[in-house]
């Protein structure tokens, strides 16, 4: 069976306003001095680092076959930076925008300043939070056959993670705006079918010798070969409230790559579908999250978010029996579908509290409940 990582990135608030604060340095210091207090090596031996904001930390799961220990996993790294946040006067919260005003500051280094020059108020506004999920792949030729048969689903994910309505202070109308953010960056978004590894390795090169990119890991497909570990990366989800929510996302996430690589094998070939389409697809389901109509995956015409997760669920069904995820599949997506993502949870607790920093206090309490 595949094995299957996530990636979550988490904002630190004041405990108090709820606002963003830049004390990333400070909670990654405190896991530092835990692990050495433990015999380890510092941030060699812990699963968080800092990203591209100081008002954000990320940590990345071990991998793992079986979706039970997925979220025990979570759970642990969530509670753990908790812990560490509060260590810097801070709270961690899983919310893909920060619902409140926030002028972020760039994390240090020779990179992140060197991505504050090349992309300017790009980068210097750049705070989202996401949730990536690697899977296993054999070798990078079926990683390309992965990414190839994959495009027409990833925008379903997108909705069913949403968890970014506010955007300074604001209700964007989008259920995921962290979506459209990230889409400011140039390398951002869906793809055209590679064919093979040497041409996905090809178009990668000749993006990054423009000049207009620093390195491979700057390459934001929707789906990417990682440069890291024998994955396929999925990069378009929220981070998202509920702890239980990015499990879901894992279990689909390696049914589709299982599916795609099924049928691979069996020379079917990948959906004909353009990139132009598929970026209507993106932008719709950013737009709507499950509160509005999304573009069918196979058709590109518009349907409810109901049918299109149930198209998802239906395409990859038979590999969610073979995993042994089925139960859980049905069982989370009849349960999204009725409470909605996590865009619906933070503009009902608007309407509950009145004021955004409540909204905040309220996700960091749903970001470590079990």
């Amino acid at each position: 069976m595949r094995s299957v990582g996530v990636e979550e990135e988490l904002l630190l608030v004041d405990p108090n306003s709820g606002e963003p604060v830049a004390v990333a340095g400070a909670a990654l210091a405190a896991a530092d001095r835990r692990t050495w207090q433990h015999g380890g090596d510092g941030a060699k031996d812990h699963q968080f680092e800092g990203e591209l904001q100081q008002e954000q930390m990320e940590f990345a799961t071990e991998p793992v076959t079986e979706m039970g220990r997925l979220q025990e996993e979570i759970t642990r790294c969530r509670e753990e930076a908790a812990r560490y946040a509060d260590t810097a006067g801070a709270r961690v919260v899983a919310v893909a925008t920060s619902p409140l005003a926030v002028e972020p500051s760039l994390s240090t280094g020779t990179r992140y300043r060197w991505l504050g020059e090349q992309f300017g108020v790009t980068a210097q506004e750049q705070l989202t939070c996401g949730c990536h999920v690697h899977v296993s792949v054999d070798s990078d030729e079926e990683g390309v056959a992965v990414l190839d048969r994959i495009r027409p689903w990833l925008a379903v994910l997108t909705a069913m993670s949403a968890n970014s309505p506010f955007w300074q202070g604001q209700d964007t109308g989008y259920g995921s705006y962290r979506s459209r953010v990230w889409n400011r960056w140039p390398s951002a978004g869906p793809v055209e079918i590679f064919g093979s590894a040497d041409r996905y390795h090809e178009q990668v090169t000749a993006m990054v010798e423009t000049g207009v990119l620093r390195d491979e890991g700057m390459v934001y497909f929707d789906a990417r070969l990682s440069a890291s570990y024998p994955t396929v990366e999925i990069r378009v989800a929220d981070v998202c409230l509920d702890a239980s929510a990015p499990v879901l996302l894992a279990a689909l996430a390696r049914a589709l790559v299982e599916t795609s690589a099924r049928a691979w094998q069996d020379g079917v070939p990948p959906d004909r579908i353009g990139a132009g389409l598929l970026r209507l697809a993106s932008w719709r389901a950013g737009r709507s999250g499950l509160d509005g109509p999304l573009l069918h995956p196979e058709t590109m015409r518009e349907t409810s978010a109901a049918r299109a997760v149930q198209a998802l669920y239906q395409h990859v069904r038979e590999v969610l029996v073979d995993h042994g995820d089925d139960d859980l599949a049905r069982e989370g997506i009849a349960r999204l579908l009725e409470q909605g993502s996590g865009a619906r949870t933070q503009r009902r607790l608007l309407a509950e509290e009145g004021d955004l920093a409540r909204v905040v206090a309220r996700c960091a309490d749903l970001t470590t409940s079990s």
